[in-house]
Formats: C-alpha cells, sequence, structure tokens
C-alpha cells in the first residue's frame, strides 16, 4: 500500500485558498479497475482509493504515515507569485486617472 502526501492547489474556477491549507494523505490504486457488464460502471475492490485524510502540517502527515507503516511519497507545492496590482480594484473608479476608463 503506497501513498502521496501533498498539498493541494487551488482550483480554477475560485479565488480562495482555504483548501490549500491542509496536506493530504491519498492511497495510491492497488487493483485494476473493471468495468460492471451490466450496467457500464466502473468498480474496483480496493477502498483504500477512497481515503483522503487531511493533516495541518507535512511533518504530522509523514509522523502518520510511519507510525502506521505506510510507504509514502511527499510532493512539494510549487511558490504562487502573488497577483497584486499596485492601486489595486480601487483604480477603476479613481478621480485622478490618466485616461478615462472604458469597457
Amino acid at each position: 500500500m503506497r501513498a502521496r502526501i501533498y498539498k493541494p492547489a487551488k482550483t480554477a474556477m475560485s479565488s480562495g485558498t482555504a483548501t490549500t491549507r491542509n496536506w493530504v494523505l491519498e492511497f495510491a490504486q492497488g487493483s485494476s479497475r473493471e468495468i460492471d457488464p451490466l450496467m457500464g460502471w466502473t468498480s474496483t475492490s480496493d477502498t483504500q482509493t477512497q481515503v483522503k485524510l487531511r493533516f495541518e502540517s507535512k511533518e504530522a502527515a509523514i509522523n502518520y504515515a510511519t507510525e502506521k507503516g505506510i510507504a509514502f511519497e511527499v510532493t512539494e507545492p510549487k511558490p504562487r507569485k502573488a497577483n497584486i496590482r499596485a492601486r489595486g480594484y480601487g483604480e477603476n473608479f479613481a478621480t485622478d486617472r490618466r485616461a478615462p476608463w472604458t469597457h
């Protein structure tokens, strides 16, 4: 049983970063998926792939994996570049604009 420890990235559909604070321990797929002949759904007998454990720090996730004897791989997050404009949103309504604001 192998696990992956990572910090999830921000989704493209939201600007918030609330779901990116915790570290996640996720198990790798142990057996292949099969197609149900009647319904056509994919299924597997491995239920560990449904488990996602969240931890407040990377060290807590590593300690949990070592205590339980789980082989793991740590993926470090890539740093985000801050997207901060000089004057921000208020610049759209400033009275001292150099050029008129149009759509």
